[in-house]
């Protein structure tokens, strides 16, 4: 009987809250499935599709299929990608339909205690407070440089770590003191007259582990003639929540950041990380159904740009002669990057104009390296496949530098470079090589 109840509630949620028209838009024509991952790599399950996703939904809305584990599981290994987009000749907007479903089903879901328990540590107490975040990431950086990493890795004690895990914490780069990540100045000024004002979204991880690429983005940006203004009220953007069936967390963290770069005054918003880029430019979306903040969340979205977008645009590339010592790149494209935000043609541009490099496209750049978020945490298998593929693509490419533009995708690599055995052969993002470009010369 409490099922019944519980399928009942869940059915109702579905019925108010997923839009049906954007549900009837699918025509069912397959134009996805070529796009889709999980299609692939399960031998074309249609389960597994985005048509196959849609139709589950519709059918949960209509009454014809119960909302159970089977339909959850349908939604949590999709990998969000958003790949299935720009082929849909309807515009179905699929990412918009697979997070309020995902929302839907983890606020009426009952869960074990230890699973609640972890939600709210990571969810509410983690993420939304940098200052955590850089105590949290100082404690690993200290137990990189204090010895203790290399005892654990000679007694074996890493072994009792998942095989994924133990990768992975081969893979993290070095983490900066807790003091170097808390001395963020606010303000940058240009090198010489400054063309545009910016502001710089800094992210919570990008601030933190990656903390470098951070300096890196913001010198290339002053160099290229901008002045950049960093407000440290800012916040993580919300993605990890908006993917995770914590919408109403990331609503607010997505007004706190409105708050934050509102009276700025800048021509553009900064980002360089492809993942937290891609939700920021959707707040309007995200807020739609809030009228006090639908047009404040507008003009953000309105702001937000991509690194590459605005170095390309301020003839970074042509102004600065660009050289490293002889190599072959690839690129990896960052999904939400490409299939968000649309921007594709700019990291290609600024890496061409490298001097001293051979720039191989990988077969299938497009497609999901199995990262997505903390996706090859939670589904580690499908993650581990769909690398395995993508790597095959690199090898293809005889690269030795296989550059990427979010954070995620930049692990992933590292991950696929570890797993495979690679030797002379790293990953970097695109900020870090362009400014070991410019520096070169």
């Amino acid at each position: 009987m409490t099922k019944t109840i519980e399928q009942n509630t869940l059915r109702k949620e579905f019925q108010t809250r997923l839009n049906e028209d954007e549900l009837l838009n699918c025509m069912k024509c397959g134009f996805c499935l070529p796009s889709c991952p999980t299609y692939i790599e399960t031998s074309a399950n249609e389960l597994h599709s985005p048509r196959g996703r849609i139709a589950l939904m519709k059918g949960v809305v209509d009454g014809l299929i119960e909302p159970n584990e089977e339909v959850e599981k349908s939604l949590n290994v999709c990998l969000g990608c958003r790949a299935c987009e720009p082929v849909c000749p309807s515009g179905v907007r699929y990412g918009h339909l697979l997070e309020e479903a995902r929302d839907i089903i983890q606020q009426s879901k009952k869960q074990s205690a230890p699973a609640k328990w972890f939600r709210h540590i990571v969810f509410k107490e983690l993420f939304p407070h940098q200052n955590r975040m850089r105590r949290l990431l100082s404690v690993i950086g200290l137990y990189q440089r204090s010895g203790i990493q290399k005892v654990v890795r000679k007694t074996g004690v890493i072994n009792i770590l998942p095989e994924h895990m133990r990768t992975m914490e081969k893979v993290l780069p070095k983490i900066p003191t807790y003091k170097q990540m808390k001395n963020r100045p606010t303000y940058i000024a240009a090198k010489e007259n400054a063309m545009k004002r910016v502001a710089f979204f800094t992210g919570c991880l990008m601030d933190t582990m990656f903390l470098n690429t951070n300096q890196a983005t913001i010198e290339l940006l002053r160099l290229s003639g901008c002045e950049v203004v960093i407000p440290p009220s800012q916040n993580c953007c919300g993605a990890l929540h908006g993917h995770s069936g914590e919408k109403q967390l990331a609503k607010e963290l997505a007004k706190r950041n409105i708050s934050a770069f509102e009276q700025l005054e800048v021509d553009y918003i900064i980002s360089n990380a492809g993942g937290c880029g891609a939700f920021l430019y959707e707040y309007d979306h995200l807020l739609k159904d809030e009228k006090d903040w639908n047009d404040r969340a507008k003009d953000f979205t309105n702001k937000i740009k991509d690194m590459t977008e605005v170095l390309v645009e301020l003839d970074f590339h042509n102004r600065y002669e660009l050289r490293l010592p002889n190599q072959v790149i690839t690129y990896q494209d960052s999904c939400h990057l490409r299939n968000v935000m649309r921007t594709f043609a700019s990291p290609r541009i600024l890496l061409h104009a490298i001097e001293g490099i051979e720039f191989k496209e990988m077969k299938e750049a497009d497609r999901c390296c199995g990262s997505a978020g903390i996706y090859n945490l939670v589904q580690p298998e499908m993650s581990k496949q769909i690398l395995d593929h993508k790597m095959e693509h690199v090898k293809e490419t005889k690269a030795t530098t296989i550059v990427t533009a979010n954070p995620g995708c930049l692990l992933q690599m590292k991950l696929g470079i570890e797993r495979e055995g690679i030797e002379n052969i790293k990953a970097v993002h695109i900020a870090d090589l362009l400014l070991e470009a410019v520096k070169a010369n």
